[in-house]
């Protein structure tokens, strides 16, 4: 192998590790944004036209998505006291786009025992492509782990 070609083979591991960190950072960003009420540095973790598919609704573009983060719904949870936890994230990356895989979990205040319960696992599938302001989620798709397969599927390796 010609030091070029070592060159080459080095710089392409290099950009899939960067890729790879920051990749997770924006994925694990999502939780702190919406658990701090940041609705636009939520909505902004998506492209202009991005969209979030959960299963209790489709939001299209940062305006529905910030408005989710602004609504009362949610900012119910953020005063009970809650927390998104993102797990790790399986990475499939393919050019300027990439396929994440991961578990979140909403943990809420039981206000009864000052204790935390686990009021939902969810299933996601997130689509991302880079920018120019790096990467950006194009589509997320996020099930309720309910034993039906629809949750399973999106968590499937492909």
């Amino acid at each position: 192998m010609t030091i070029e070609e070592r060159l080459d083979a080095l710089e392409g591991r290099l950009r899939s590790a960067e890729d790879r960190l920051a990749i997770m950072d924006l994925v694990h960003s999502y939780g702190a944004a919406v658990d701090t009420g940041s609705a636009q540095v939520t909505a902004d973790i998506f492209t202009s036209d991005g969209v979030y598919d959960v299963d209790t609704g489709l939001l299209a573009g940062r305006e529905e998505i910030a408005a989710m983060v602004e609504g009362d719904p949610h900012q119910g949870l953020i005063a009970h006291g809650c927390g998104h936890l993102m797990t790790a994230p399986q990475i499939t990356l393919d050019g300027d786009r990439a396929t994440v895989r991961s578990y979140s979990q909403l943990i809420v205040r039981r206000a009864s025992t000052d204790g935390f319960a686990v009021a939902r696992l969810t299933a996601n599938q997130w689509d991302l492509i880079r920018t120019d302001d790096g990467w950006r989620v194009e589509r997320r798709i996020a099930r309720m782990v309910d034993g039906s397969a629809e949750p399973r599927d999106l968590l499937r390796p492909q």
